[in-house]
């Protein structure tokens, strides 16, 4: 009788822990598989493995553990400098032929002397102008400067990113963009094209309508200015529609340190800056448009509205305290005659209207249309807005209607991630929609996933690398810590997105490989975190 006892036992026994092997102790093995031999050999010069031909990719039915894994030992070193020295981020590029490059740099030079021979001949006309009328003019030297920053990353520009992972123009032209005097302020191109004249009859208002300004550096960089208009802690209001939301400056920077982060390199550089917008922008101007929107307010700020009919009132203006207001700039783009882009409608663009709805909204086969259209039905066109809706859903930016390419790569050339400003909105939700072109179409490149993968862990979590990298910046915090917290929420849901995808149509259907050789160093440029 003891005998069966114990042979009763030792069944129970044995049966309980081949239940807690298969069940409990497995899948946290399968997890800890899930580290660096898996996702990546990093020890090895190249990332080529059998069948995949790339990176291998990790375990899709344990990739949203990432988030809740146990923590690793604090080092007390930096997650964005161990994240930039990781062998994802350091791709071999293809040296670069005239082809690959947008522009080349004599007729970059060529166009800058030209462009401060003129500015020269204006200002002594000007200058000749105001003695004439006993005006007093604040005069502005002009340095040129061969090796100017913005010049670096212009003559930068490639067919695979804005700028190379390690080009040390980018932290230069970041410190210009905060630091270097401003010589002269005009309304933006597209805003003079207005005239003024808007119809606010439109529920899309035209490009032009925002509170936007051109400034000029004295090395005669250009970047766009966009001032404050609401408060870091503030979220939209529910009753908003996407189309009539504010554009937010520190989205702006936010959007370029992620952008910079996931290794898409599609959004030009962004600096957040103090502006005096009496010395640095009314003193400067020679628009006397510009110059005639300006007045002081009751509490004794120099404030200023925008040119637009509708918004020429008071009350839509912006103020400085009492003179220094903050904004973001980002840098200007090469000039069109220079480097031509288009403008494409998104596929996935919204209805932009009260009540009605685009195909996209509730078709769920929409994609396999857009799959049959030029250029998506062949490139690397669709998995490009792919990337885009995946940024997008990060940044919550419901407002990407558009999007611009460089007509000199064709259509295989990167997109450009322009105007970023209504994103970093709302915190507390998660706008599924924008992930539609992933969803609907269940296709990523390999190197986008990988990279998410990485973002995912707790060794180099998304808000973790993003709150470093935003340290950098001179008008930290960019971001409240409940928008940074989102971000890896919202990293979470990009992954089950794609898993969803995988066990669907498998993985060789979903996942599309891209990868070249990694470098046999692993290099790292950290001066943008650096205080500018």
């Amino acid at each position: 009788m003891m005998r069966r006892d114990r042979l009763l036992l030792a069944a129970t026994l044995t049966a309980i822990f081949s239940a807690d092997l298969y069940f409990v102790l497995l899948p946290k093995l399968r997890s800890v598989g899930l580290g660096f031999g898996d996702l990546c050999p990093c020890g090895s010069d190249n990332f080529t493995l059998p069948r995949h031909g790339g990176l291998a990719t990790p375990q899709l039915s344990n990739w949203t553990l990432y988030g809740t894994a146990s923590e690793p030992a604090d080092d007390g070193g930096s997650k964005l400098e161990r994240l930039f020295s990781h062998p994802l981020y350091n791709i071999e590029t293809p040296v670069l032929g005239s082809e690959e490059r947008l522009l080349q740099a004599e007729q970059l030079m060529e166009y800058y002397r030209r462009k401060v021979a003129r500015w020269e001949r204006h200002m002594h006309l000007h200058s000749e102008a105001a003695a004439l009328s006993n005006i007093t003019v604040t005069e502005h030297g002009v340095t040129f400067d061969p090796e100017a920053s913005w010049l670096k990353f212009h003559s930068g520009i490639s067919s695979y990113a804005l700028y190379s992972r390690n080009d040390p123009a980018i932290p230069k032209l970041l410190k210009d963009m905060h630091r270097m005097s401003v010589i002269s302020a005009d309304y933006t191109q597209d805003e003079k094209a207005l005239k003024g004249a808007c119809d606010c009859t439109q529920v899309v208002k035209p490009s032009g309508h925002h509170l936007k300004l051109a400034l000029k550096m004295q090395n005669f960089g250009k970047a766009m200015f966009k001032p404050m208009r609401q408060q870091r802690d503030e979220e939209t209001p529910e009753d908003f529609f996407y189309f009539v939301d504010l554009q937010r400056h520190n989205a702006e920077i936010a959007a370029f340190h992620l952008d910079r982060i996931l290794d898409f390199r599609r959004v030009p550089p962004v600096a957040g800056r103090l502006v005096n917008v009496s010395g640095e922008v009314l003193l400067v101007t020679q628009n006397e448009d510009l110059r005639a929107v300006f007045f002081t307010s009751p509490a004794n700020n120099t404030c200023f509205f925008a040119k637009c009919l509708y918004v020429c009132k008071t009350e839509y203006a912006v103020c400085g305290g009492p003179d220094l207001l903050e904004g973001s700039l980002s840098a200007y783009l090469p000039s069109l005659s220079m480097a031509p882009r288009i403008s494409i409608s998104n596929p996935w663009t919204r209805s932009y209207t009260f009540s009605g709805r685009e195909e996209w909204e509730v078709n769920p086969f929409y994609c396999d249309t857009v799959k049959q259209q030029y250029p998506y039905n062949s490139g690397n066109r669709l998995l490009n807005i792919i990337d885009m809706s995946i940024f997008d859903f990060l940044t919550s930016n419901m407002d990407r209607h558009h999007y611009e390419i460089f007509t000199k790569f064709g259509d295989d050339g990167f997109l450009l991630h322009l105007d970023n400003a209504r994103g970093f909105g709302k915190h507390s939700q998660d706008e599924m929609s924008i992930l539609a072109p992933l969803s609907q179409c269940c296709m990523i490149k390999r190197s986008t996933l990988v990279r998410l993968q990485l973002l995912a862990r707790p060794e180099f979590r998304l808000s973790d690398v993003m709150r470093e990298s935003l340290k950098g910046d001179s008008l930290q915090p960019v971001l409240t810590e409940p928008h940074l917290s989102a971000l890896d929420r919202r990293l979470q849901k990009v992954l089950r997105a794609v898993q969803r995808c995988v066990r669907r149509l498998g993985e060789e259907d979903v996942i599309t490989k891209d990868f070249v050789k990694s470098t046999g160093t692993p290099q790292i440029n950290t001066e943008m975190r650096k205080d500018r």
